[in-house]
């Protein structure tokens, strides 16, 4: 065997490791599913290229049925993965969002944006404001899919993610507030699952935690090795550069953490300046008890996971 293909450049347990030939081997969140009609929900998907000059492409839900003429909610969901692993198509999402979109009663534009190491930072936030940018084409410029020209409300689309997912959501609605006028689309929410934002300094559980903190700074430093860090703008929404939290383009969010997450103290803390700053919107926390990150994903029927999905479900039909 080549001794390039066998040596590890880097090795970033328990996602990803990257070969010096340049072979990247993901370690987890690498299956996927077809896109099918959910017998356990009802919920129908499927899959299409919304960025035909990337390839970035996207899983479309819709519940059981509605009576004609009907226009339900959109949520635009970017899933989680720490940016280098997961995808659309993975049975744990693809099962996730099924309950969520039975639960809501809403159409879901699953966004599978490309991933680090193949496509380097910032190409999945590029790829979050394309996708917002293909979802409005609907609502002011004739865009082609039926699902969303037929069965949405476009005063009332919602930006959802989980961990790297709610990142992405974040920056998206920040950029949307620059760019209103342009974008064309007022945001009704933001729904924040887990947030993964990061920093330098060590808080909360971090102070308290030093392995898993040194576990989570490798994870940026890999996915984007940037003189800045654990304090670059794409990950800390609190430093100078960063867009400024009073931008979000919508008026309310809802921020969910879990007392056991690592990331748990980083979410606290974009709750409490989001409402300290000039935004004017209304933002709520729930966090829960006892459970660790995206433990909805990996537990799905847990009576907590069943909560919470039924809680954003709330948030979503909130008027």
């Amino acid at each position: 065997m080549d001794a390039s293909k066998s040596e590890v450049l880097h090795d970033v347990p328990p996602y990803i490791r990257v070969y010096k030939d340049g072979t990247v081997e993901r370690l987890v969140g690498y299956e996927v599913v077809p896109a099918t009609l959910d017998p356990g929900t009802g919920v129908s998907s499927k899959d299409i290229v919304i960025m035909a000059e990337t390839g970035v492409s996207a899983r479309l839900y819709r519940p059981k049925s509605t009576p004609t003429g009907e226009k339900l909610p959109l949520v635009v969901y970017f899933h989680g993965g720490a940016f280098c692993i997961a995808s659309s198509q993975e049975p744990k999402y693809h099962a996730s969002l099924n309950r969520l979109v039975a639960e809501a009663n809403v159409v879901l534009v699953s966004v599978d944006y490309r991933l680090v190491p193949e496509h380097p930072l910032p190409a999945a936030y590029e790829d979050a404001w394309q996708a917002i940018q293909w979802v409005t084409s609907h609502a002011s410029r004739g865009g082609d899919e039926a699902w969303l020209k037929e069965g949405v409300d476009f005063g009332r689309v919602f930006l959802a993610g989980d961990s790297a997912g709610a990142t992405l959501a974040h920056h998206t609605a920040t950029r949307a507030g620059k760019a209103d006028q342009e974008l064309g689309l007022k945001l009704r929410g933001m729904i924040m699952i887990f947030p993964y934002f990061w920093g330098k300094e060590p808080i909360g559980l971090e102070v308290t935690d030093p392995f898993r903190k040194v576990m989570v700074d490798n994870w940026w430093a890999f996915v984007c090795p940037s003189d800045r860090g654990s304090d670059d703008p794409l990950i800390n929404p609190f430093v100078d550069g960063a867009p400024a939290l009073e931008g979000l383009a919508c008026n309310r969010v809802i921020v969910c953490v879990a007392e056991k997450d690592i990331l748990r103290d980083r979410g606290r803390l974009y709750h409490e300046k989001l409402v300290k700053s000039g935004w004017q919107g209304e933002a709520e926390m729930v966090e829960i008890q006892g459970e660790d990150h995206v433990f909805h994903i990996f537990e799905p029927d847990c009576e907590k996971a069943r909560d919470m999905v039924k809680r954003l479900a709330t948030f979503i039909k909130q008027e």
